[in-house]
C-alpha cells in the first residue's frame, strides 16, 4: 500500500521534473533580463485556450502552437529598433490576453474553469502529462549539450560572439522557442500567471549562492525541486492551492537567501 495516493506521487514526478527543465531556461532568462518575456509567452497561453476551444482542438496541442508562434513572432519583431523590447512585449502581452478572454466569452455553450488554467492543477497530473516533461526534458538538454557555450557567449556579448562564429540569431530563436514549448506544458501543472515564476525566482535566488553559471543552474535546480517539494506537501495537508503554494515557497526561499552576501565572482 503506497504511502502517497497515486494522484501525488504524480505530482511529485511531475513537478521535480519542471522544477529541473525549468532551471536552465530560467537562469537565462535571468541573464538576458527576459522575465517580461516569460510573462508575454504565459499570457499567450491563454489565447492558445481560447483557439482550441474555438477550433475545437486539443488544448495541450493548441497552447503549445499558439505560444511558439507567439514566440517566434516575439523574437521577429524583436530584431527591428522602432520600438523597445519592454513596449513590444506589452503590447503583445496584453493584446493576445484580451483578445483570448473575447474568443472565450463568444463561445456560450463553452464551459471552461479559467482559475484552472490561471492558477493550474499540479494535482490533475497523468501520465501523458509527465511523457510530455519527459520529451521537454529530452530536448533541453538535447540544445544545451549543443549551444550552451553559444548561448553563454550571445548573452554575454553578442557582438564577439558573433565575430567568433556564433549564428547569435539562431541560437536565440531555439532558445525562445524551447522556452515558450516549456510554458505552454506547465500551465496545467502551476498556471499561466505562475509559471514565469517558477522560471525566474529560482534562478534569482541561485545567484546568491553562484560564482560560474553552472553552479547557478545546479544551485536553481535545487531551489525550485525544494519549492515544489514544500509547496506540494503544504497544499497537501493545510488545504492550500497547489500552485500559489509553490510559488510563495520559492519566493520565501529567495528572501531568506537575501540575507546572505553576495559571492565574490
Amino acid at each position: 500500500m503506497p504511502l502517497l495516493p497515486d494522484f501525488m506521487l504524480f505530482a511529485l514526478i511531475g513537478g521535480i521534473g519542471l522544477a529541473i527543465i525549468s532551471a536552465p531556461l530560467g537562469v537565462f532568462m535571468v541573464w538576458q533580463r527576459q522575465s517580461y518575456f516569460g510573462a508575454t509567452l504565459a499570457h499567450s497561453a491563454l489565447l492558445g485556450i481560447s483557439i482550441g476551444l474555438f477550433l475545437q482542438l486539443d488544448l495541450t496541442l493548441s497552447v503549445i502552437i499558439v505560444s511558439m508562434m507567439v514566440a517566434a513572432a516575439i523574437f521577429w519583431l524583436s530584431q527591428y529598433k522602432q520600438l523597445s523590447s519592454d513596449t513590444l512585449l506589452g503590447i503583445l502581452a496584453h493584446s493576445s490576453l484580451a483578445f483570448g478572454l473575447i474568443l472565450i466569452s463568444l463561445q456560450d455553450n463553452i464551459q471552461v474553469d479559467l482559475m484552472g488554467y490561471l492558477f493550474g492543477d499540479i494535482l490533475s497530473i497523468n501520465r501523458v502529462d509527465l511523457g510530455l516533461i519527459l520529451l521537454t526534458s529530452l530536448l533541453i538538454l538535447v540544445f544545451y549539450l549543443k549551444h550552451w557555450q553559444s548561448l553563454l557567449n550571445a548573452t554575454l556579448n553578442p557582438e564577439l560572439a558573433q565575430v567568433e562564429g556564433v549564428n547569435v540569431k539562431q541560437v536565440q530563436l531555439l532558445f525562445v522557442l524551447l522556452l515558450a514549448f516549456m510554458i505552454a506544458l506547465s500551465m496545467k501543472i502551476v498556471g499561466v500567471l505562475l509559471v514565469t515564476s517558477l522560471l525566474i525566482i529560482p534562478a534569482a535566488a541561485a545567484r546568491r549562492l553562484s560564482t560560474s553559471p553552472e553552479q547557478m543552474l545546479v544551485f536553481s535546480i535545487i531551489i525550485g525541486v525544494f519549492s515544489i517539494l514544500v509547496g506540494l506537501f503544504t497544499s497537501y495537508y493545510i488545504d492550500l492551492p497547489t500552485g500559489p503554494a509553490i510559488v510563495m515557497a520559492a519566493t520565501f526561499l529567495f528572501l531568506l537567501l537575501q540575507l546572505k552576501p553576495q559571492p565574490n565572482n
